[in-house]
């Protein structure tokens, strides 16, 4: 058969594949998600979609999650009592709030000569006093409740399975007791805005057990009794769980909610006793979970919640389970099936995943780091759709009311780390949250600049909450990140550079030169002269060996401190402002606007200090050559540039490129999860795969839990979880310099491998295939018609999809370019 044949049938099948694929998934969910205990007997599953354990959860930390972007769910998997915990991604404590400090700019010009006369602890304090946003925290992710079921004769079990299915998105237990199967499939339903359980048994009748849908109220201060819950059963026959969020900081608590439990039995009784679900002799049944809040955005809770759950109740009413479920699948598939992943397989891959894990670092297991990347991917799925709040540091998920850090919007990396892999992966419509949040920013952002900083534009920091506040917090050591909102808006130009949608461009366009217009007046001459720095600024979290630095007792945290953060000018302040004024000026030339103030921000942009380094060889973090106090420290800050940015570039920028590899091995390989991730990907960046791939390696054993979560021996993160998919991404493809560079960083075990559906700058989508570590085929699909640039690594030719060669230029770099055609397919073959 000739090239030419091959490769139209190959795009024909590529073409009508997804609807083949969602034909079969509706004629044989039932029957896959039933065979799929026989399938791990026998080792025929597919070890990159398939988690699975043969115990149940002893913690919350160990459970699998099920997520819909809103409603969220913990399952431990338990016989005797099992515990499904609920979310809803708008239940937090307090209601619309400002933190913005009138006329604290007043006090802005004496704390920069402080810092810029080297009374760096003098500063601290004072800007303490003035520029700290008021309340000094934020607002806490609530947990909804838990459904407890209670079975009467699952005590004793044997052949356990507990799995989650990310080809379907259904999480499910199995076991035997006193010879019956019985079997649970769970799923979080975006089509229909419902939680399903789904119970079964092989035997007619034996299904009975009692539950409760209990609330949760926050016992550990008492000043935070002001929440409340009331369980109750209404004449329907269902669960209703009802309650008010927490007065917390002075703020009062606005939110109310409402959940409810609808149980449907094939065979057996189902009724109600006060709050008490009560299921006997059943042969099946169908428990659905609704919830919502009051609340509209940031500034309005005038919603009524009962009346939006029983909306919810009313659109299922006419729907079977397997209607239900099949709408699930579809929704949940058209966004998974995107992109599809192998490597290569070895027996330690049919093991259980937490024994993959454990083994990974000794027992050769690629398909591992395929199945972290398809969890990363469904995670993102589940914990953020257009409509929905974004991922916060638990994404969805949290059984606390007093979580880590309030599992709110950290964004001095864990925000921005949840999103690094959505453009990549083929998820870009799961951003979309994201990109709201950011503009709904700029309300309190212009605030707190024009308050706070006396200037034009927006600014926000390192932390926000539901109700969108800007202004610093937790204190100076913390709050004096003035570049939040400058990375964050990076997440707006990468959407763009991977849609080419200069729609969406003009939309965001007034929040990016916000931020540019904020930087242009809050930017200040240093005393050399030279340079524009920012003043006050900090690395966050890394505390340097400062004149006159040290362990001081802060009055705004009440608390010892190693020291304090404040300075002027650090490095990745200085980075993350070259990469905005820099995407900044680009949009300008896109839409022919603005030209003078371009020129202003061009000038600008000059002055800012330059990366320098330091007399041990690594990249210096501040703008003075100071050490840190803390080592290894888990950030990385100062190469932001590096990763995820595009400052320093091996090819472009090689005079810092070792500097950039001292850095990070003075920081050292092991870390919290996050940081793992991070440095995963910085190494890729310097085309390092086998130091990338060891690091992940280690996050898989030691720092994430039995699903991939990160923070392991902690409350889970998703962080982490999130920015390992992004460095796999890294390892296959890179196009941040407008180049698409194959297998730039591919680790030696990965020899072989496929992925389908991986996405680049300049609105391309790729399936890529190669062995020996050499690219064997590429499909390249261009989706707005811009020329492209690749670079194969090998002798090619290329096709189109009438199986006519392109005409190609071939640099001395080894980058071919072509034109290309919106919507056209071109078939890249090693010759």
């Amino acid at each position: 058969m000739s090239d030419k044949r091959i490769f139209i049938l190959s795009y024909s099948f590529k073409l009508y594949f997804p609807f083949i694929l969602l034909l079969v998934s509706f004629c044989t969910a039932d029957a896959q998600e039933s065979e799929i205990g026989k399938t791990i007997q026998a080792k025929s599953f597919n070890p990159s979609t398939l988690l699975w354990y043969k115990s149940s959860a002893a913690k919350w930390e160990d459970a699998l999650p099920v997520g819909n972007g809103r409603l969220g769910a913990m399952i431990f998997g338990r016989n005797n009592e099992e515990q499904i915990q609920l979310n809803e991604d708008t239940y937090w404590s307090g209601g619309p709030y400002s933190t913005v400090v009138k006329g604290g700019y007043k006090s802005l010009p004496e704390i920069q000569q402080l810092i810029f006369k080297g009374e760096y602890l003098k500063a601290h304090n004072l800007y303490g006093r003035t520029l700290m946003g008021y309340p000094v925290e934020q607002q806490k992710y609530q947990s909804l409740g838990n459904l407890h079921l209670f079975f009467t004769n699952e005590k004793e079990i044997a052949a356990y399975y507990r799995w989650l299915d990310l080809n379907t998105g259904i999480s499910s237990v199995q076991y035997v007791s006193d010879g019956v199967t019985y079997r649970r499939d769970i799923f979080s339903s975006a089509a229909d805005q419902v939680i399903a359980i789904r119970l079964s048994a092989d035997q007619p009748g034996k299904i009975s057990f009692s539950a409760n849908l209990r609330g949760v109220r926050n016992q550990a201060h008492s000043n935070y009794a002001t929440d409340y819950f009331q369980m109750n059963g209404n004449a329907k026959g269902e669960l209703v769980l009802t309650g008010k969020s927490a007065d917390y900081m002075g703020v009062e608590g606005k939110l109310r909610y409402e959940a409810r439990v609808k149980a449907i039995t094939e065979g057996g009784t189902v009724s109600v006793n006060d709050y008490t679900l009560i299921v006997e002799n059943a042969t099946a049944v169908t428990l659905y979970i609704v919830a919502a809040t009051n609340f509209v955005n940031y500034k309005d809770v005038s919603a009524d919640a009962h009346q939006r759950v029983e909306e919810y109740l009313a659109a299922i009413a006419n729907k079977s389970y397997d209607v239900i479920r099949e709408r699930h699948i579809s929704d949940y598939q058209r966004l998974f099936n995107r992109l599809s992943f192998s490597l290569p397989v070895t027996e330690n891959s049919y093991l259980p995943t937490n024994e993959r894990k454990e083994n990974n670092t000794t027992i050769s297991d690629p398909s591992l780091a395929a199945l972290a990347y398809q969890f990363g991917r469904y995670i993102l799925i589940s914990s953020s759709r257009p409509g929905t709040q974004p991922a916060n540091l638990q994404g969805i998920w949290n059984d606390n009311q007093n979580p880590m850090w309030d599992s709110k919007y950290t964004t001095n990396i864990n925000t921005e780390m949840n999103y690094w892999m959505a453009e990549s992966s083929n998820l870009a419509e799961c951003a979309e949250p994201l990109i709201k949040m950011v503009t709904e920013l700029t309300d309190q952002g212009s605030q707190v600049a024009k308050e706070h900083y006396g200037c034009n534009g927006w600014v926000f920091h390192q932390n926000t909450d539901l109700w969108r506040v800007a202004a610093p917090m937790d204190g100076p050591t913390w709050g004096t990140f003035t570049t939040g909102g400058a990375w964050l808006c990076t997440h707006l130009w990468e959407h763009f550079l991977y849609t080419r949608d200069t729609q969406y461009l003009r939309e965001i366009y007034p929040v990016i030169k916000g931020a540019v217009q904020f930087f242009s007046e809050f930017l200040i001459k240093h005393p050399n002269g030279k340079w524009l720095v920012t003043n006050p600024s900090t690395s966050p979290e890394n505390f340097p060996a400062s004149p006159g630095n040290g362990k001081y007792f802060d009055e705004v945290t009440g608390s010892f401190l190693p020291g304090t953060s404040i300075c002027a000018g650090s490095s990745i302040d200085m980075q993350l402002l070259n990469d905005l004024f820099s995407y900044y000026i680009r949009a300008t030339e896109i839409m022919n606007m603005d030209k003078d103030f371009a020129e202003k921000i061009k000038e600008i942009r000059q002055q800012l200090v330059p990366p320098q380094i330091a007399k041990d060889g690594t990249l210096q973090e501040w703008m003075d050559d100071w050490a840190q106090t803390e080592h290894p420290h888990r950030h990385i800050s100062h190469l932001y540039g590096l990763y995820p940015g595009n400052i320093f570039s091996v090819k472009r920028t090689p005079q810092w490129i070792n500097a950039c590899r001292n850095t990070l091995i003075e920081r050292g390989d092991e870390s919290s999860s996050w940081s793992r991730a991070w440095k995963a990907a910085l190494w890729t960046r310097l085309r390092d795969g086998n130091h990338a791939y060891k690091i992940m390696k280690g996050y898989f054993k030691e720092t994430s839990n039995p699903q991939f979560f990160a923070n392991k021996g902690f409350p889970i993160q998703v962080d982490g979880t999130l920015g390992i998919p992004a460095a796999i991404s890294e390892m296959i493809v890179q196009s941040q310099e407008g180049v698409i560079e194959l297998l730039p960083a591919l680790p030696d075990e990965w020899h072989e491998g496929t992925i389908n559906g991986l996405r680049a700058r300049g609105a391309f989508e790729l399936n890529v295939h190669w062995q020996k570590k050499k690219v064997k085929n590429v499909t390249i699909t261009s989706i707005k018609g811009e020329p492209c640039n690749i670079r194969p690594g090998i002798k090619c030719e290329i096709r189109n999809s009438s199986g006519k060669k392109v005409k190609i230029k071939i640099q001395k770099d080894g980058t071919i370019s072509f034109p290309t055609a919106a919507g056209e397919t071109y078939l890249l073959t090693a010759l």
